[in-house]
């Protein structure tokens, strides 16, 4: 993902973001106030934050950050607040003293905890190999997720796991295996249409739905698809709303009309294009009036929606909403082609590519430097590998492994035994699906610490539980690619109680880990945060004090240097036609593949007439957590299904009373609270993820009751590239919950 940049850099001129701004206080001492960058979602709004007498007072937006422009949202001004200083934050080790899942632990000192991590996972190591070792994060958009993966690797295992086969793997997996390195939404700002395809920034990302509004007050077009009517489908020029699932097959509609109509770039597509005939002929499978019938739009508005987007600059803006499938990946291939053939590719208006500055290492460049990589023949054992390799392993995105695999390799041994999980800053018996499942899988293993900020029904299942730093306390330097930036987040406040960051705890228990031979090869020379965060900047030109002055550095950027940066694929061009696809004996080509649903035999379609979709952001929420918080709880105190008054009513369903949902392959029923809306159609029902209350009883905390992840299954079908699950779009039945079992 790395690349060069000409040319002279301006650094932002930030009124008021001096490092130690020194505003007046009455009757206390004088304020701090820091510019920084929110570190709660993905999103990565700038910040001011202010000190008072060593506690964070306030979080604001900075109304002069290059990237995010004052867009900011409450999880960004609560949210941090409420995890640093919140009651049930875990700020001391703790051992576990009972059995697993007791709920009674014994608080213990670092060195005791670091000293049982290391004996124990030596001893796993000792007798069933490194591969039985396993890490676990959300991803690797963090500085944890990298050093996850590098302390793994320094002890011999290639087993790291990651949250992204549920959310924004497929669309990474599309973006390289054609070479078409861009995220979404790049360049709204400049665009004249507008592709939204499942997201909703409304409640998913300030920054996007700001620039939308601005985008429609100058005059773009607004193109939504998307089975649910989002707050965007009010500012829409056209709205696309197909069944849930079959978005591809809008996408090679359009692409049918932008070639038959001679509408795409043909300059572009001759030069810069690989596979373009190929494409073509794919594409003409799906005409227009074939689409409407696969998806339930009318043609006219599939013609319409390419016509509009083919007179841009046009800029795509992709979510989860196309992401949580088993054909994610397919669906992906065929926007990013209609991206590529538009000529919208570093284009001002389009979409850019990806494009840290020259000697700067974003955390996925660190995942792929060879220095820091395992031999082939280990990561080629990778769990998933061998079914997923552009998923897992050395060819894959973030080279982590495919979850299911490990849940089932814990529980079977097969391919080989895993018998001990590190798991940091992430919920997994809450995110994953079957929570039943891994948390069955949790309960059998040999050895499991979790590092967390709370008691979560992960952490519940411990041996050893670490406190984790919050993003208050920590330094974090990143790369925003919407920026383009660096973006900088500032340790504020010293850690609260005995909190460590991930590098801190790796390079701890990595030395123990040594004495006690039980290192392959340290991959972790950095003996504190700051020495890493200065390894990323390099010799970028970009100093860590200049990022503390501004929170921010805004790195140029030179539009269409395709001679210069070619694209990352074996002919050097977009790959319509994807070779490293073809070489993984996967079709080449994107595809329309039917919803799994649509295939079941009739008598499970009748017995689960609804579709529902899981994922609904809530501006409370972010994923699991917040769950605690009064704030978040009074906005949204219970877990919502979104269901059609007319369905509800026939259903015997009352607005605001409790149902349950199931599934034909889940494990259990969740039970929602419904609430009419008729955004959803009436076949369709929909609701959002992470849900757990850190006040119920231990250990499971509600997850087994009000989490829709524990009604999911997490056994396939799988994206044959990815190996994500089909997370949304799935069958369900709903039924109310009798008012005395409440």
């Amino acid at each position: 993902m790395g690349g060069s940049n000409q040319g002279k850099r301006h650094s932002p001129q930030l009124s008021g973001a001096a490092p130690c701004e020194m505003i007046p206080a009455p009757g206390a001492a004088q304020a701090q106030v820091f510019a920084s960058t929110c570190w709660e979602c993905s999103v990565c709004c700038g910040t001011r934050v202010t000190v008072e007498q060593g506690r964070v007072t306030d979080i604001a937006p900075n109304p002069e950050h290059p990237h995010s422009k004052g867009a900011f949202c409450i999880k960004g001004i609560r949210g941090a607040l409420g995890v640093t200083y919140g009651p049930g934050r875990v700020l001391h080790p703790m051992r576990r003293d009972g059995p697993r899942g007791s709920g009674r632990w014994t608080r213990i000192a670092w060195d005791a905890a670091l000293d049982e991590m290391a004996e124990r996972l030596a001893a796993v190591r000792a007798q069933h190999g490194p591969l039985a070792m396993v890490g676990a994060v959300s991803g690797a958009f963090f500085s944890r997720g990298a050093i996850m993966a590098l302390l793994m690797r320094s002890i011999g295992s290639p087993n790291w796991m990651i949250n992204q086969d549920l959310c924004g793997g497929c669309r990474a997996v599309s973006a390289r295996a054609m070479g078409l390195n861009i995220t979404s939404g790049e360049d709204i700002a400049n665009a004249n249409c507008i592709l939204l395809v499942g997201r909703n920034p409304h409640a998913a990302d300030p920054v996007q739905w700001a620039a939308i509004k601005q985008a429609k007050l100058r005059g773009a077009r607004l193109i939504v698809i998307d089975p649910k009517r989002i707050p965007a489908c009010d500012l829409a020029d056209l709205w696309l709303r197909p069944r849930p699932g079959t978005d591809a097959a809008i996408a090679l509609a359009m692409i049918s009309v932008l070639i038959g109509e001679q509408l795409h770039d043909r300059a572009f597509v001759e030069r810069w294009c690989h596979g373009f005939d190929e494409l073509a002929g794919r594409a003409a499978q799906y005409p227009p009036v074939v689409a409407a019938h696969l998806t339930g739009v009318p043609a006219e508005d599939i013609v319409a929606a390419a016509r509009m987007y083919a007179h841009g600059p046009s800029c795509f803006v992709s979510g989860h909403g196309i992401d949580a499938f088993s054909a994610g990946v397919q669906t992906f291939r065929a926007y990013h082609s209609l991206v590529a053939i538009s000529g919208n590719v570093d284009r001002l208006g389009g979409n850019r590519r990806v494009k840290t500055p020259r000697g700067f290492k974003s955390y996925l460049d660190l995942l792929h430097m060879p220095q820091f990589r395992l031999p082939e023949e280990i990561e080629r054992q990778t769990l998933g590998a061998d079914r997923f390799p552009l998923w897992a392993g050395p060819r894959g995105w973030q080279t982590a492994c495919h979850n299911p695999t490990v849940i089932d390799a814990i529980l079977t041994s097969r391919p080989y035994p895993v018998r001990a999980m590190y798991i940091s800053g992430v919920n997994i018996a809450v995110t994953y699906p079957n929570t039943p499942r891994t948390l069955e899988a949790l309960r059998s293993l040999d050895f499991a610490a979790v590092a967390t900020h709370e008691m979560t029904p992960t952490a519940e299942m411990a041996d050893i539980v670490l406190p984790k730093t919050t993003a208050l306390e920590e330094e974090e330097v990143s790369f925003a690619p919407a920026g383009p930036a660096v973006l900088y987040t500032r340790n504020v406040v010293p850690p609260g109680g005995e909190a460590r960051c991930d590098l801190d705890i790796a390079v701890a228990l990595l030395d123990r880990l040594a004495a006690r031979g039980a290192v392959t090869k340290n991959l972790i020379p950095w003996r504190s945060q700051r020495e890493f965060n200065e390894f990323l900047l390099g010799d970028s030109g970009i100093s860590l004090a200049e990022l503390q002055r501004t929170g921010c550095v805004p790195v140029p950027y030179r539009l269409g240097n395709f001679d210069e940066q070619p694209f990352a694929t074996p002919s050097r061009k977009v790959e319509l036609l994807s070779e490293t696809m073809r070489a993984a004996g996967l079709d080449p080509l994107p595809d329309f593949t039917p919803p799994a649903r649509e295939r079941a035999a009739e008598d499970v379609r009748t017995r689960y007439p609804l579709i529902l979709l899981t994922g609904d952001r809530e501006k409370t929420y972010h994923h699991s957590r917040f769950r605690g918080d009064a704030w978040a709880r009074k906005v949204s105190p219970d877990p919502t299904l979104l269901i059609h008054p007319d369905t509800a009513r026939a259903l015997g369903i009352g607005d605001r009373e409790w149902v349950t949902v199931e599934t034909p392959a889940g494990a259990a029923a969740c039970r929602l609270r419904a609430r009419f809306s008729e955004a959803t159609a009436p076949d369709v029902v929909s609701t959002g993820m992470g849900w757990w209350r850190p006040d119920a009883p231990g250990p499971t905390h509600g997850a087994l009751d009000i989490n829709i992840n524990a009604a999911l299954s997490y056994a396939g079908p799988f994206d044959p590239a990815s190996g994500s699950p089909d997370a949304r779009g799935l069958m369900c039945r709903v039924r109310p919950v009798p008012a005395d079992a409440v």
